[in-house]
Protein backbone atom coordinates (compact mmCIF):
# COMPACT_ATOMS: atom_id res chain seq x y z
CA UNK A 1 0.00 0.00 0.00
CA UNK A 2 1.21 3.50 -0.76
CA UNK A 3 0.59 6.40 1.58
CA UNK A 4 0.98 10.04 0.59
CA UNK A 5 1.22 12.80 3.14
CA UNK A 6 0.64 16.29 1.76
CA UNK A 7 2.04 18.95 4.08
CA UNK A 8 1.42 22.66 3.55
CA UNK A 9 1.42 25.84 5.56
CA UNK A 10 -1.85 26.79 7.19
CA UNK A 11 -3.76 29.48 5.29
CA UNK A 12 -3.13 32.07 8.00
CA UNK A 13 0.67 31.54 7.83
CA UNK A 14 2.56 33.64 5.30
CA UNK A 15 4.20 31.58 2.54
CA UNK A 16 7.21 33.53 1.19
CA UNK A 17 8.19 30.68 -1.12
CA UNK A 18 4.68 30.59 -2.56
CA UNK A 19 4.76 34.36 -3.06
CA UNK A 20 8.09 34.06 -4.90
CA UNK A 21 6.55 31.41 -7.18
CA UNK A 22 3.51 33.63 -7.83
CA UNK A 23 5.71 36.61 -8.74
CA UNK A 24 7.88 34.45 -11.01
CA UNK A 25 4.80 33.12 -12.84
CA UNK A 26 3.55 36.67 -13.38
CA UNK A 27 7.01 37.66 -14.66
CA UNK A 28 6.76 34.79 -17.16
CA UNK A 29 3.57 36.34 -18.48
CA UNK A 30 1.19 33.86 -16.85
CA UNK A 31 -1.71 36.06 -15.82
CA UNK A 32 -4.51 35.31 -13.40
CA UNK A 33 -2.39 33.78 -10.63
CA UNK A 34 -3.80 35.27 -7.42
CA UNK A 35 -2.01 33.04 -4.93
CA UNK A 36 0.53 30.22 -4.81
CA UNK A 37 1.26 27.95 -1.87
CA UNK A 38 4.25 25.61 -1.70
CA UNK A 39 4.15 22.36 0.23
CA UNK A 40 5.73 18.95 0.27
CA UNK A 41 4.64 15.40 -0.45
CA UNK A 42 6.02 12.46 1.50
CA UNK A 43 5.37 9.05 -0.08
CA UNK A 44 5.56 5.92 2.06
CA UNK A 45 5.27 2.25 1.13
CA UNK A 46 3.57 0.46 4.01
CA UNK A 47 2.69 -3.15 4.83
CA UNK A 48 -0.19 -2.89 7.28
CA UNK A 49 -3.97 -2.82 7.34
CA UNK A 50 -5.48 0.46 6.10
CA UNK A 51 -6.93 1.38 9.50
CA UNK A 52 -3.59 0.83 11.22
CA UNK A 53 -1.73 2.62 8.42
CA UNK A 54 -3.99 5.67 8.76
CA UNK A 55 -3.46 5.73 12.52
CA UNK A 56 0.32 5.22 12.40
CA UNK A 57 0.92 7.70 9.58
CA UNK A 58 -1.22 10.32 11.31
CA UNK A 59 0.94 9.83 14.40
CA UNK A 60 4.08 10.23 12.28
CA UNK A 61 2.71 13.35 10.60
CA UNK A 62 1.86 15.01 13.92
CA UNK A 63 5.23 14.21 15.51
CA UNK A 64 7.72 14.24 12.61
CA UNK A 65 6.47 14.99 9.10
CA UNK A 66 4.62 18.24 9.81
CA UNK A 67 4.74 21.04 12.33
CA UNK A 68 1.09 21.12 13.50
CA UNK A 69 1.51 24.67 14.83
CA UNK A 70 2.00 26.13 11.34
CA UNK A 71 1.25 23.27 8.92
CA UNK A 72 -1.75 21.19 7.92
CA UNK A 73 -1.41 17.68 6.53
CA UNK A 74 -3.57 15.34 4.50
CA UNK A 75 -3.09 11.57 4.25
CA UNK A 76 -4.10 9.52 1.22
CA UNK A 77 -3.86 5.71 1.11
CA UNK A 78 -3.76 3.78 -2.18
CA UNK A 79 -3.66 0.04 -2.82
CA UNK A 80 -0.80 -1.14 -5.02
CA UNK A 81 -3.07 -3.25 -7.22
Amino acid sequence: MRARVLVRLKREVLDPQGEAVRRALVALGIDGIRDARVGKIIELEVDMAPELAQQQIERAAKSLLANPVIEDFEITLENDS
